[in-house]
């Protein structure tokens, strides 16, 4: 069987099939799953729980439906620091974990220093939690933003070599 060495672990074929479908569907039944990728149920559960201890699954969550609770308006920010020292970008990074708005926060290269991406209920909300938290962080320089006008695609699934 063909295996791929990812992150130190060999992960074969049966492996990343295992990993596919979880990204499906989590919440697929140790028995349905190893239907799906041809194994019983015992060597499945095993695999799985060999994926897990070796972090290649970091945890299972629910996909919300954000429109539904009212916080269906995505926003991307970018945002400069003033780079006067690291100690501005650990004070920044710390505070960015307790916005609760926020989805993801990624260093990045370029003119700006992170990409913000974060979910609100309106514009009105937005500006409230640009002006009242984001801009208020440590360092913060300036920040350009871009409000998501519609979804084509949002996926967390990883696209794995099978």
């Amino acid at each position: 069987m063909e295996c791929i060495l990812i992150g130190g672990l060999i992960v074969n074929k049966l492996d990343r099939n295992i990993l596919k479908a979880l990204q499906e569907d989590g919440r697929m039944s140790f028995t349905d799953l190893g239907k799906r990728v041809g194994l019983t149920t015992t060597p499945c559960i095993e695999r799985v729980r060999r994926l897990e201890r070796e972090g290649y699954i970091s945890g299972y969550t629910a996909l919300l439906d954000a429109k539904k609770l009212q916080l269906g308006l995505a926003v991307f920010v970018q945002v400069r620091l003033n780079r006067t020292s690291h100690k501005t970008f650990e004070e920044f990074r710390h505070a960015i974990l307790k916005l609760t708005e926020v989805q993801e926060c990624h260093l990045v290269t370029g003119s700006f220093d992170f990409m913000v991406k974060a979910k609100v209920k309106d514009m009105a909300a937005y500006r409230d939690f640009l002006e009242g938290s984001l801009l208020n962080l440590p360092g913060v320089q300036e920040s350009t933003s871009i409000a998501v006008m519609e979804t084509i695609k949002e996926s967390l699934a990883i696209n794995l070599p099978l």
